[in-house]
């Protein structure tokens, strides 16, 4: 019997087992993960953004997680001999219809601690000089990291504490008996624990609903199609360029981002897919797809954001359209300034409403505790979500 099972090997999972291990040393650990190799799916595919916190609400699960996970985050690297950068974002105002919600971001970021300068369009171009926009904020912290390698360094870690990762290994049902936790894995086998923490990124519905909870929202998945600067442009740009977000969307829209140790990466689109873990917008799972347009609240969400969708899918279809949205922030862009690269999926949790779930999410039931939905920033995050899970009041009694 064990004293912590955590079930799944992306950033937010790793980060749990590590914290648990170095927390309560002595104590069994053991990390199962359904693919061969950790992060394979969500943490493994993403930009790799060091989120500030500018962008949350203060007060929210969001903004503390941030804030107090980046800086957790960034002392582990250096503990760990991860190499991350901090070059600083800019997010630009391209007309002036834009400068209310700019200064909105602002105050946001400056209720949450975040050092940010105010730009006009001179400032604009002192800093970025190939970049367009009437005004900016210029977030100094902001920063880029690999989160694969940070993955790597975890896993690291919870086994030399005594913890233990177990790949290849899919959990098939989860129930609770006398207090203790059983899981049925791959080939009939169990493991039972004491506390069992889920952190299952684009499964996460579905291992609640192996566990007999109602998890009371879908995961639906969203692609992220990337493309990336040619080298011979990537120099135009040092930091992280955003838009500012407009509300009436979901997503953000194309952006640029410095890659860890080099080259420039724009986008994403954000398209719904039919397939969680297909990483091309071709890819149908028959599952996934029936279990994504199944749902009440999916057509709820795309009667509201039709245009979204309309302007999504054609800035994936034509590079040109894609270039286009682009040279708003970096004028003079072209399509042939640009290459593929590997796409994302994002896992959203949705309500039968069709209202994207903003947040945090977990469900708690006796020693059985699953985080439902880790929108971004969760990767910048992961360490402050760990310390909250494993905080959650009453899961870990004293002595458990």
């Amino acid at each position: 019997m064990l004293d912590l099972i955590v079930v799944g090997g992306g950033i937010v999972g790793l980060a749990t087992a590590f914290r648990y291990s170095a927390r309560f040393p002595g104590r069994s650990t053991l990390l199962i993960e359904k693919e061969d190799r950790l992060a394979s799916h969500q943490s493994g595919h993403n930009s790799g953004v060091l989120h500030s916190g500018i962008y949350y609400p203060p007060g929210s699960l969001k903004a503390r997680n941030c804030r107090r996970g980046k800086q957790l985050l960034e002392d582990f690297c250096r503990e760990s001999g991860v190499s991350f950068e901090t070059p600083g974002k800019l997010i630009i105002a391209r007309d002036e219809g834009e400068l209310p919600r700019l200064a909105e971001l602002r105050d946001r970021g400056r209720g949450n601690g975040v050092q940010v300068e105010e730009l006009d369009h001179d400032g604009i171009r002192r800093l970025e000089p190939q970049v367009g926009g009437v005004a900016g904020l210029h977030i100094p912290e902001s920063g880029v990291v690999d989160y694969r390698e940070v993955c790597g360094a975890f896993s690291e870690r919870l086994e030399q504490a005594g913890g233990r990762i177990l790949t290849g290994t899919k959990v098939h049902r989860i129930h609770q008996e006398n207090g203790l936790v059983r899981l049925h894995i791959t080939g009939g086998g169990e493991w039972i624990a004491k506390r069992v923490i889920v952190c299952g990124g684009l499964q996460s519905d579905r291992l609640a609903q192996h566990s007999n909870i109602d998890p009371g929202v879908r995961i639906v998945p969203f692609l992220g199609e990337y493309r990336s600067l040619k080298p011979e442009y990537a120099k135009r740009v040092t930091r992280l360029i955003y838009p500012v977000p407009d509300p009436r969307f979901p997503f953000l829209g194309v952006h640029l981002t410095p890659r860890i140790g080099g080259g420039v990466d724009c986008g994403p689109n954000a398209l719904p897919t039919l397939s969680r873990e297909g990483y091309s917008k071709l890819s149908i799972n028959p599952r996934d797809a029936l279990d994504t347009l199944g749902w009440p609240g999916f057509w709820r969400l795309a009667a509201r954001q039709l245009p979204m969708a309309a302007r999504e899918f054609w800035r994936s279809l034509t590079l040109e359209a894609f270039a286009k949205d682009l040279s708003r922030l970096l004028p003079g862009a072209r399509a042939d300034w640009l290459e593929k690269v590997p796409s994302g999926v994002r896992a959203q949790a949705l309500d039968r409403r069709g209202e994207l779930v903003d947040d945090f999410l977990t469900r708690r039931q006796g020693a059985l505790l699953h985080l439902l939905n880790a929108p971004s920033p969760a990767a910048t995050s992961c360490l402050s979500i760990a310390e909250d899970l494993l905080e959650t009041p009453g899961f870990l009694s004293p002595g458990s």
